[in-house]
């Protein structure tokens, strides 16, 4: 009897990533199918343990259920041909660009609402709209300096935005450990396969900050990472870039602002800040305008933007642009600005602020997923065909109560993948979110991103913060062998070191 590590694996009814409905591997995956049949499970058992033990000597983790654990990298790639990268890479930009003007706009002239494309209470009614950000400048133009728009895959293989993540999107650092311990532990899947690089992303991160500075700063502009510290969820995150990027990883108690200029405190003295990449939500950045309880934000940071003092990424208001109902206007939205069709659809969407829309989403609730528009990481989310009667009848009473802070989408059966779990290798549904940083003359877009695998079975929830995990995407490319970029800002790029450390000791630095 054969002892194949896929013989076993029967894809459901959904679009399997790697098999065909006859059992024949996918455009981009015969090499990687047939490697997989040659490894054995307990081989596969061996090195999962060596990839975790990996991960937990690297601080490799994820805060779930309020345990640090070893965020999970399933060990099975995805793989994503040429042609169809093309599609998301271009698509993700598009969106990009219109989404940079749309915010522009909306805090500007507002030409959009005179012109009847999108109605003026869509911004005014939403809980992520802020005054204060309105006539902030934009050094460079950017206000989208990163982007992780979540995509996924219909039953009939078709590809759809599922919502756009343009106010602190996570989960990018996963992206770069996953493909390193995977080149570490699964050398040979490797082989045979022209694996685009993912390794430049901390550069090309740090080239949008630097270009992002404000106008009177120096051509070396003094760059930190504002965390909330160490109890947020993805504060792995935040050190491994502050360190990868060559800048100092900050709280908000090491920076001050004085006559609109934002400082950072140091063994050596105040030094000036030019641009902060800050992890911290808009609620809690500057309580001198928004949350005045906030004891992780710096007071007066809005007035050092407005004083052209200081650059902030990704900009403050750019929630308006995540609400979800403004997504369901973003294909609107790219003809307005961009005179384009749009590369990448929707997921068919209704707006429940239309009585008659409404009460047909209650009467199929249970058909349809209903999302709070202001949530992230999954939270609120009730899909309808696995609720429990009493979700959908709280779901019902939110909904009526405020039929703006809810939209509905139509139930999209995302792909499977094979994925390892307790019972062998099974299919698990899983999105993508691919990440685009904004550098003011290009857009680029992060070949292959996080796919998220929904681990429990049948669930749809792919999200890390309710015990998601992830796998190495791979997007192909035409000849040649893997190469990846070593894990290291360039040197020519890496702001000049700056005399003294933040003055809170060890705990402030960028490689703690």
């Amino acid at each position: 009897m054969s002892n194949s590590l896929l013989d076993g694996y029967i894809p459901d009814t959904a679009w399997d990533e790697m098999l065909e409905p006859s059992g024949t591997p996918r455009s981009g995956y015969a090499e990687l199918y047939h490697r997989l049949q040659e490894l054995s499970g307990t081989d596969l058992d061996e090195r999962c343990r060596e990839r975790d033990r990996s991960y937990r000597d690297r601080g490799v983790t994820y805060s779930f259920a309020g345990q640090e654990t070893p965020f999970p990298l399933d060990p099975i790639p995805r793989v994503i041909a040429p042609a169809e990268w093309a599609q998301v890479e271009s698509g993700v930009a598009q969106r990009v660009r219109a989404l940079e003007a749309f915010l522009a706009d909306i805090f500007d002239s507002q030409q959009i609402f005179k012109d009847r494309v999108v109605p003026r209470r869509l911004v005014l009614a939403s809980p992520l709209f802020l005054r204060a950000a309105h006539g902030l400048p934009a050094a460079n133009g950017v206000r989208i300096h990163v982007s992780g728009m979540d995509i996924v895959r219909d039953s009939d293989g078709s590809l759809f935005v599922l919502e756009d993540n343009i106010r602190t999107p996570s989960g990018v650092s996963y992206v770069l450990e996953n493909r390193r311990i995977m080149t570490r532990i699964f050398p040979e899947l490797f082989a045979g396969h022209h694996v685009r690089p993912v390794m430049s992303y901390p550069q090309e991160l740090l080239r949008s900050l630097i270009s992002s500075a404000p106008a009177a700063a120096p051509s070396n502009p003094a760059i930190v990472l504002l965390t909330p510290g160490v109890h947020n969820a993805a504060y792995f995150e935040h050190t491994f870039l502050a360190r990868q990027m060559g800048i100092d990883l900050v709280e908000g108690q090491d920076l001050f602002c004085h006559d609109n200029v934002c400082y950072l405190k140091t063994t050596s003295g105040e030094k000036r800040v030019d641009v902060i990449y800050r992890r911290v939500g808009d609620d809690y950045l500057d309580p001198l305008h928004f949350r005045p309880d906030s004891m992780i934000g710096v007071p007066g940071i809005v007035g050092c933007i407005r004083a052209n003092n200081l650059s902030v990424a990704n900009g403050i208001g750019n929630g308006i642009a995540d609400d979800k109902l403004t997504y369901t206007y973003v294909p609107e939205i790219i003809r307005y600005y961009l005179g384009e069709k749009p590369i990448l659809r929707n997921v068919p969407s209704y707006r429940l602020e239309d009585p008659e829309v409404l009460e047909w989403v209650v009467a199929n609730i249970g058909k349809v997923v209903v999302k709070p528009v202001d949530a992230a990481g999954g939270n609120g989310i009730v899909v309808g065909s696995m609720a429990s009667e009493e979700a959908l009848a709280a779901a019902t009473l939110s909904i009526r109560a405020n039929p703006r802070g809810w939209i509905a989408q139509d139930v999209i059966k995302l792909s499977t993948t094979p994925t390892k779990v307790s019972g062998g290798i099974e299919p698990r549904h899983v999105d993508l979110r691919p990440f685009a940083i904004n550098q003011g003359d290009r857009i680029w877009v992060m070949p292959g991103g996080l796919t998220r695998v929904a681990l429990p079975k049948g669930s749809l929830i792919v999200n890390s913060s309710q015990g998601g995990g992830s796998k190495d995407t791979w997007v192909l490319a035409g000849g040649g062998s893997l190469k990846e970029t070593p894990l290291k800002a360039s040197a020519s790029k890496i702001p000049q070191p700056r005399a003294g450390l933040p003055e809170r000791g060890p705990a402030g630095r960028s490689e703690q």
